[in-house]
């Protein structure tokens, strides 16, 4: 398989997979229910308007400067994404960074489309093409569902400063497949620095 079939397959199963898990989710799904899989690891349908692990801001006009940014910023990675192939790098690197612009446009396809394919999850389960959607174009909110919290509810050391004491859960994050091939790209790129990132060899 060439370096350029391999990045084009895991670029359409990884958005493919992405998507059929949150439309199956916002279709199945009202707003905050959790379906327990194991008690450290439960199916929790959240939205959010924003970054990775929630983070929001600048209300409206800041959310379309994020999904602005994004869209430049996938152009950079598919040149990038290029440029690796044309160097024949190693395809963990190949994968690495299909995975990362999979992740990327993921996210995208909900902060541009959904708000105009769905109507509201809450207290309803969402209907996919409705008449009366919850949103804009560019205006979509990115579906969440995956939560592992391996330690819950657990107390902190009272002889920590700040936190002592208090409620712990790891880890409480919400994402989605999107997030986890982000996280795995990079994890990736980490373990196979040395061919995503040569060093020039020295002119004697």
């Amino acid at each position: 398989m060439s370096k350029k079939t391999l990045a084009i397959l895991t670029i359409l199963v990884a958005i493919l997979v992405d998507q059929l898990i949150k439309i199956y989710v916002k279709t199945h799904f009202v707003l905050g229910e959790e379906v327990v899989v194991f008690n450290w690891f439960k199916i929790h349908f959240v939205e959010n308007n924003g970054m990775a692990m929630g983070f929001e801001f600048g209300g409206k006009a800041g959310k379309l400067f994020l999904t602005l940014f994004r869209l430049f910023a996938v152009t950079g990675i598919v040149y990038w994404l290029v440029q690796n192939i044309k160097k024949k790098v190693h395809n963990a690197v190949i994968v690495a960074i299909a995975l990362i612009f999979s992740g990327a446009v993921g996210n995208i396809i909900d902060s541009v489309f959904y708000g105009v394919l769905f109507d509201a999850s809450n207290n309803n389960v969402a209907t996919l093409f409705s008449e009366t959607p919850y949103g804009e174009l560019f205006y979509g909110k990115v579906v969440d569902m995956f939560y592992f919290p391996i330690i819950e509810n657990a107390v902190l050391p009272d002889w920590l400063p700040f936190v002592g004491g208090q409620m712990f859960t790891f880890f409480q994050y919400i994402f989605n497949p999107a997030d986890a091939y982000i996280s795995v790209g990079v994890a990736l790129l980490f373990i196979f620095s040395k061919q995503a990132f040569p060093k020039d060899e020295e002119v004697v």
